[in-house]
């Protein structure tokens, strides 16, 4: 697929994340104003809010959806709305529209350097998933050794655990730094400390768009998908380490997950589709895949310290994921459970083979033996106050990209002792 072309100039650049192909949703505000639906397009964003209420574009014509600051509602609509809307935006903002329609876009947009980006849509439940094999053979071999790194399910099923919805953020919002319950190896008993082994993992999130009752097929579940974030799954090593047998993760995955402020719709990165990678094992027959489910998505990570210059730390692609979001979301409705309008699924760490491709510091440093080194000379195993984490990710086309723009946030130092 080649270039589709806008009559907004921005939106032709190559290095544009968001091409006439693109499309993705948001919700953005301009100085005190309200809150609004938007899409990105080149260098602007379009008010998709405005647009609605002026009778331009509609995705119902029924009923407002746009009117509040999130796309849920819209979601509601399904699949086939989904891609009437798109389609009708692609006319809107297509090189040869015409010239009315051209100046109604002008009208209700904005510059997206004069905008703030808020949370795109109301996430209704959160599951992380352990989908990226060489990030758990990674763990396994330092925690295990080499020999048992893989836990004895893995090959077989998607492992996951529930989180909180109430902890994912929009990028550009600050993480503080937990306290928590500590044990070190050496250490007879616990301790209550702020972590001193912050970490970052590189993710991806897919939004469930259209609700289930009972079991659905792969096939189903890739349908059911909305679209995909970046997200970065903040996580406590040490109280990790200390709490998560035998009920797995629990306070060490609670104080933050930051998303991309852009919906990347699964429709903009249809052509990108690639297959799973070669399963050691069978899977059982109710996660086959009757086509190729994962993306060819460049995926990396920056890390600035405060005041400091940033550095690329880990360089990777979403296609390393051993699992696809759409395995994931199949299994996760193997038990009945009920999946909602706007549940965040997030894919598990993407690391590849080489060592600049482990997409967490646990990894990057091998558990704090090999601290990685910084542009200024600056050394990490972990992540100190102040420290800047950017997670960027695109899929690259012929002459354009697919890109989410940047999911960014800083650490803040640890609050005083709770209990002083």
């Amino acid at each position: 697929m080649t270039l589709l072309r806008s009559w907004l100039d921005s939106a032709n650049s190559p290095d544009t994340d968001f091409p006439l192909a693109n499309l993705p949703y948001g919700v953005f505000s301009v100085g005190e104003g309200d809150l609004r639906c938007g899409v990105a397009i080149g260098e602007r964003i379009l008010d998709a809010t405005g647009l609605e209420a002026a009778g331009i574009l509609r995705a119902d014509p029924d009923a407002d959806v746009l009117d509040v600051p999130y796309w849920n509602d819209f979601m509601e609509l399904g699949p086939k709305a989904w891609d009437r809307y798109r389609k009708a935006l692609g006319a809107l903002l297509a090189e040869g529209a015409d010239e009315t329609l051209r100046d109604a876009c002008m009208t209700y947009s904005v510059p997206m350097a004069e905008a703030d980006l808020h949370m795109p849509f109301r996430v209704s439940e959160y599951t992380d998933f352990y989908a990226g094999k060489q990030h758990a053979q990674n763990v396994g071999e330092m925690f295990r050794g080499k020999e048992n790194a893989l836990p004895p399910n893995w090959l077989s099923i998607p492992i996951g655990y529930n989180g909180r919805a109430s902890s994912v953020v929009v990028s550009g919002t600050d993480v503080t730094r937990p306290w928590g319950q500590l044990k070190s190896p050496d250490e007879a008993l616990p301790r209550f400390a702020p972590c001193a082994r912050f970490d970052m993992e590189l993710e991806l999130g897919a939004i469930v768009g259209t609700p289930s009752h009972g079991m659905v097929s792969v096939a189903q579940a890739d349908e059911m998908i909305f679209g995909f974030v970046l997200l970065n799954d903040w996580s406590a090593r040490d109280i990790q380490a200390w709490e998560y047998q035998p009920l797995g993760p629990f306070q060490a995955k609670a104080t933050a997950t930051t998303i991309s402020p852009w919906i990347v719709t699964r429709a903009a990165l249809e052509p990108f589709r690639t297959p799973t990678p070669p399963r050691d094992r069978a899977l059982l027959p109710y996660l086959d895949e009757p086509r190729a489910m994962n993306f060819d998505i460049d995926l990396s990570v920056t890390l600035a310290p405060a005041g400091g210059q940033e550095t690329t730390i880990c360089r990777t692609n979403a296609r390393e994921l051993y699992y696809s979001s759409a395995q994931q979301l199949c299994h996760h409705t193997t038990s009945g459970c009920p999946m909602r309008v706007g549940d965040l699924l997030g894919s598990g760490t993407i690391t590849g083979a080489a060592k600049e491709a482990r997409g967490s510091l646990l990894e990057l440093s091998w558990g704090g033996a090999e601290p990685i080194t910084l542009a200024g000379g600056q050394r990490r195993s972990f992540l100190e106050d102040g420290d800047r984490l950017t997670l960027y990710g695109a899929a690259q086309g012929a002459g354009y990209r697919i890109g989410f723009g940047a999911c960014s946030g800083t650490v803040l130092p640890a609050p005083a002792d709770p209990m002083a």
